[in-house]
């Protein structure tokens, strides 16, 4: 089973959530655009998403709704990842029902211990 699926387009930001999520032991996929995250999410099954709003093909914001309203993905946990930080997008990402919320620049110990906070709530 997948732990968590990244939806990242920016190949370095990708590469190193994959590298630090996967040292702290979890399970690791990756889509680098939204229509790829949509295909992901419903033939893998992950226990969380890791979303960024500004994707190719699909936003992040648009995922998440189809997550949402998707019987077999409705309660997946999804913890949104932008640089738009904004009052507007954080907003917008709870009335979606985002889980989590995480602002680009972000520490490393921000993004294990949110996603061992999101892991650990939906495994409880």
């Amino acid at each position: 089973m997948t732990d968590i699926l990244i939806v990242e387009d920016e190949p370095a930001i990708l590469d190193s959530l994959s590298f630090i999520l996967g040292r702290n032991g979890w399970s690791v996929a990756v889509a680098r655009d939204g229509e790829m995250a949509l295909e992901a999410a419903r033939r893998l099954r992950p226990r969380m998403l890791l979303l960024d709003i500004m994707l190719p093909k699909k936003s992040g914001l648009d995922v998440l709704k189809e997550i949402r309203a998707h019987p077999a993905t409705k309660d997946m946990a999804v913890v949104v990842l932008t640089a738009r930080g904004q009052r507007y997008d954080r907003e917008l990402a709870a009335e979606l029902n985002a889980d989590g919320f995480i602002t680009k620049p972000y520490s490393n110990v921000e993004v294990v211990e949110e996603v061992r906070r999101m892991l650990t709530l939906r495994h409880a």
